[in-house]
């Protein structure tokens, strides 16, 4: 495999599981240091020891626990990346969470909860990371969103809105940095083999007394190819995005939904 990200520090938001761990391996195995970034320190002690067959030579894996809703810690763990394995100039804003609820029933907790992980960290994140990829000319912003944020969906308004959220940051951030050698794109899943995924399988189940595996034929069918997401799937197209030769695509939602969504 080539090792286009030698060199590179790759700092991924919930890193510790699912999408986050999947884009973590692929970056490695491209030859960037990695830093895990989430909540549990715990998880993310686990997702490092088992990645840590994928570190190449001359480069390093850490973790740095944080709350990305929180300003300060990320500008800590930011720091203390920094400090431990260079400049971060590739930034996956991984970490998300999805909550069900009818609009009527969707509370303002819950609204903001959505709004504060899925939108609000993306921005506390991308404002810590920048100073470095300006100052060194180079830089590389992913973020996760979802088919969420193409398209609507029932009964996770809150969720949809704050995807959507994220694509319109990252079509104006795209253009603020097109000349600064930074890109910023997004990668818009549809239902993917993840624990938000199992989660809404859960919920159907003890809401419609569906068995799970119809549950999960449920969410497949919304998908052409009739199947669930992969995250080792994501964890390509955000690599591709992140390859020094990615260097015009800017501004743009990637869809890797298997046709669910097709962008015009």
């Amino acid at each position: 495999m080539e090792r286009e990200l030698t060199g590179r520090h790759a700092l991924i938001t919930g890193g510790g599981r699912g999408i986050g761990a999947a884009i973590a391996q692929r970056l490695l195995m491209s030859g960037a240091s990695v830093t895990l970034v989430g909540r549990d320190g715990g998880v993310l002690d686990a997702a490092a020891d088992g990645l840590s067959s994928f570190v190449v030579e001359g480069a390093a894996l850490g973790i740095a626990p944080a709350d990305i809703t929180d300003a300060d810690a990320v500008s800590g763990a930011f720091a203390a990346a920094a400090k431990a394995r260079g400049p971060v100039t590739v930034l996956v804003n991984n970490a998300g969470q999805a909550h069900s609820a009818p609009f009527g029933k969707t509370d303002l907790a819950l609204w903001q909860r959505m709004l504060d992980v899925n939108l609000t960290g993306t921005f506390v994140c991308t404002q810590a990371a920048l100073p470095a990829m300006l100052e060194s000319g180079w830089g590389r912003i992913v973020n996760v969103a979802s088919t969420a944020g193409l398209i609507g969906y029932g009964y996770v308004s809150a969720y949809c809105a704050a995807k959507h959220g994220v694509i319109g940051l990252t079509r104006a951030l795209a253009l603020e940095l097109a000349t600064k050698g930074i890109t910023v794109n997004a990668v818009c899943p549809g239902y993917t083999e993840t624990d938000i995924v199992r989660d809404a399988v859960a919920n159907i189940v003890a809401k419609t007394g569906r068995t799970e595996a119809e549950a999960r034929a449920e969410l497949a069918a919304r998908n052409p190819q009739k199947r669930l997401v992969q995250p080792e799937e994501v964890a390509d197209a955000v690599a591709w995005l992140c390859r020094p030769s990615a260097s015009a695509i800017t501004g743009q939602a990637l869809p890797v939904a298997g046709g669910e969504v097709m962008a015009g």
